[in-house]
């Protein structure tokens, strides 16, 4: 069913929140020739790296260059998934060639590989198996920072703590309110 994954909101700062409020939503893709179009119109500069996406509640792929910020490219709203996207012209059409899950400000978990996919699959858009790099973030208990977990180190990076394996980090601890959150 379209829309009925998990749904993420934006925990990252208020201040990026703010700063992109009037900026465009994410080129939406539902085809490959909407991709065609997009591509066609993004800088060539940009082409040659992964782009900002994100899956907005309704099932659709959105596109962004990959210096925006992921709740521009999601008009603030809630997602269904939210990372890093990279595609290849072959001769069947557009196929993903990297895609993580890396968004510090929405932090979705590796499960939101499922409405990824149904929106990649939807598009008709070829697609990996799962993500090329699943990232999996935690806020720390004590300090309050989101954290992306390498190695299965689950240590925070700023004070030290030990981090939640199994606690989602956006139902953890929230920031302190004297310290700004990275």
């Amino acid at each position: 069913m379209v829309g009925a994954g998990r749904r993420y909101r934006y925990v990252g700062p208020a201040d990026v929140r703010a700063s992109v409020a009037d900026a465009p939503e994410g080129w939406p893709v539902r085809s490959p020739a909407e991709l065609d179009t997009y591509l066609a119109a993004a800088d060539p500069r940009d082409r040659d790296e992964p782009f900002t996406y994100v899956i907005d509640t309704s099932g659709t792929l959105r596109l962004a260059q990959r210096r925006s910020e992921h709740v521009a490219c999601a008009g603030g709203e809630e997602v269904l998934g939210a990372g890093e996207i990279a595609f290849a012209g072959e001769r069947d059409g557009w196929v993903v060639t990297e895609v993580s899950n890396q968004s510090t400000g929405y932090c979705p978990d590796p499960t939101s590989w499922v409405a990824v996919a149904g929106a990649l699959d939807r598009a008709g858009i070829g697609r990996p198996e799962g993500f090329t790099v699943a990232v999996v973030f935690r806020r720390c208990l004590d300090c309050g920072e989101r954290n992306l977990v390498r190695d299965d180190d689950y240590i925070c990076a700023l004070c030290g703590a030990e981090l939640p394996e199994d606690v989602e980090p956006r139902l953890t601890a929230q920031p302190p309110t004297d310290q700004a959150v990275r």
